[in-house]
């Protein structure tokens, strides 16, 4: 599923127009972003939990030449699903 097949399902059971709905979805996405950009979780009770990860400077080697090399520390978004969201998932895996 993509943005504009969320906007397609969620059209009919709003009641409001697609291009109305898109620009909800698109702001939600957009403040979410900047939240966790700025460092700040996002919690949605029983969805689940958006946050920063910050992934240390270290060591790899190249695979190709064998040689070392210095990965930099970087910034990564992490989504940690909440227990409602896992228990559905959980659900209809069994089936």
């Amino acid at each position: 599923m993509n943005k504009k097949d969320l906007i397609d399902q969620l059209a009919p059971k709003t009641r409001l127009l697609k291009t109305d709905l898109e620009t909800v979805v698109n702001m939600a996405l957009e403040l979410i972003e900047s939240k966790v950009a700025s460092g700040e979780d996002v919690t949605l009770s029983g969805f689940g939990t958006f946050s920063l990860l910050k992934r240390k400077a270290r060591n790899g080697y190249n695979p190709h030449t064998g040689e070392e090399i210095r990965v930099p520390e970087i910034l990564l978004p992490k989504f940690k699903p909440g227990k409602d969201f896992r228990k559905a998932v959980e659900k209809k895996s069994a089936i």
